[in-house]
C-alpha cells in the first residue's frame, strides 16, 4: 500500500473477506490495502470475480453476516466503522458513503415510484417530512439531468430507459449529499452513447459536490477518462497502485502490462489472420489458493522465486506493485 501525505477521507488495511459455502471456504479478498483522499476518483480495476464488488460491499458492511467472515481496518475520516454498531452504521449508508450499483433494474424497488425511493432517503436521514422530501427528491432528479423530473416522481423503473435508471439511481445515492460515493461499474450495462453521459455527469457532480470516489470497473479506457489514481486487482489481491498516466505510461506488473496489451486499438492494425492479445490460463482457485504469487502461472515472467509470497515494493513515487521482477 502506499502512504498519502495528507489525512485520507477513507482507509482501509489489510481488508480480508472469506465466504463459507458448501464446498468450503472461499477467500475472496485477501489483504487489501489502500487510501481514498477527499475529492479524488481512484479507480479499482481488475477482471470479474477478483473482489472489486465484495470489497465495495465490505466498507458499507453490507456482506451477510451468517456467510461472510471480514477482517480488518475500515476508517472515515479516522473513525473505524468495523466497531460501529449497526443503527450507528446505517446512519453512515447513504448519508456519508453512498453506492452505485452495477444494474439499476436490480437495485430499484420494481413496486415502489422514483420518488417514493429518493425520498426515503431524505426522510431516513435529513428527517425531511413527506412534501419536504418529494420537493428534494425532485430537485435531486434535476441535479442529475433526469428530464421531466416532476412526473418521474411518479414513475415505476420500468416505465423509464435504462440511462434514466441509472439517472435515479445516482439520485438517491446523492440526494444527502454524501461525502463518498462508489459506483460499481455504473455504466457496463449502458450503450456507449449512454456511457459518455453518465460518465460526464458523474465528473460533474464530483467536481460541484466535492465527491471522493471509488470508482470500480473493468474497462480501462473508463479509468483513463475518469480517475487520478488506479489501484489494479487480480484474484482477490492489489497488485499495483499508482496515478493513472503513471499506470498507462508505466506499468510494472506483469498483469497489469498483460491488460493494457489486450485492450483493441483503433490505431493498430493485425497482420492477417492474428489474434487480439489474450491472458491465457485460468485465475487460480480460490477455495484453495496457490502459495507464492497469483498470477505466477500465467505469467510470462514467471520464474522459481514466484513460489514464494512476493514483496509489495514502492518502484517509483507513489507507485508500488507487487513483485519478485522489483523485490
Amino acid at each position: 500500500m502506499i502512504p498519502t501525505t495528507a489525512f485520507p477521507l477513507l482507509q482501509v488495511r489489510d481488508l480480508q473477506v472469506r465466504f463459507d459455502t458448501p464446498g468450503g471456504s472461499v477467500r475472496a479478498v485477501a489483504g487489501v490495502s489502500f487510501d481514498l483522499q477527499a475529492g479524488e476518483t481512484l479507480g479499482l480495476v481488475g477482471e470479474s470475480g477478483c473482489g472489486k464488488t465484495v470489497t465495495a460491499l465490505s466498507i458499507l458492511r453490507l456482506l451477510p453476516a451468517t456467510h461472510a467472515i471480514v477482517s480488518g481496518e475500515i476508517r472515515l475520516a479516522g473513525e473505524d466503522l468495523q466497531s460501529f454498531p449497526e443503527p450507528q452504521m446505517r446512519q453512515v449508508r447513504g448519508n456519508r458513503i453512498a453506492m452505485v450499483f452495477q444494474e439499476p433494474m436490480t437495485a430499484l424497488n420494481p413496486v415502489f415510484t422514483i420518488g417514493e425511493q429518493v425520498a426515503e432517503a431524505l426522510r431516513l436521514h435529513r428527517g425531511l417530512g413527506r412534501e419536504a422530501a418529494w420537493s428534494a427528491a425532485a430537485q435531486a432528479l434535476t441535479r442529475v439531468g433526469l428530464p421531466e423530473a416532476e412526473r418521474r416522481l411518479t414513475q415505476y423503473p420500468h416505465q423509464l430507459s435504462g440511462g434514466l435508471r441509472q439517472r435515479a439511481l445516482m439520485a438517491m445515492a446523492l440526494a444527502c449529499e454524501p461525502e463518498i460515493l462508489i459506483a460499481d461499474e455504473p455504466t457496463t450495462a449502458l450503450d456507449v452513447t449512454i456511457q459518455a453521459q453518465i460518465l460526464a455527469l458523474l465528473k460533474r457532480l464530483k467536481e460541484e459536490m466535492g465527491l471522493a470516489v471509488l470508482f470500480i470497473t473493468h474497462n480501462l479506457g473508463i479509468v483513463a477518462q475518469t480517475t487520478e489514481r488506479v489501484a489494479v486487482m487480480y484474484a482477490g489481491i492489489i497488485m499495483e497502485q499508482a496515478a493513472t498516466p503513471e499506470i498507462f505510461r508505466n506499468p510494472a506488473h506483469p498483469y497489469t502490462r498483460s491488460l493494457l496489451a489486450a485492450v483493441p486499438r483503433l490505431d493498430f492494425h493485425h497482420p492477417p489472420g492474428e489474434s487480439l492479445a489474450a491472458i491465457h490460463g485460468q485465475v487460480p482457485s480460490l477455495e484453495a489458493p496457490p502459495p507464492g504469487c497469483l498470477f505466477k502461472d500465467r505469467c510470462p515472467d514467471a520464474r522459481e522465486q514466484c513460489l514464494e509470497e512476493p514483496p509489495w515494493v514502492e518502484v517509483a513515487r507513489g507507485h508500488a506493485v507487487r513483485c519478485w521482477n522489483y523485490g
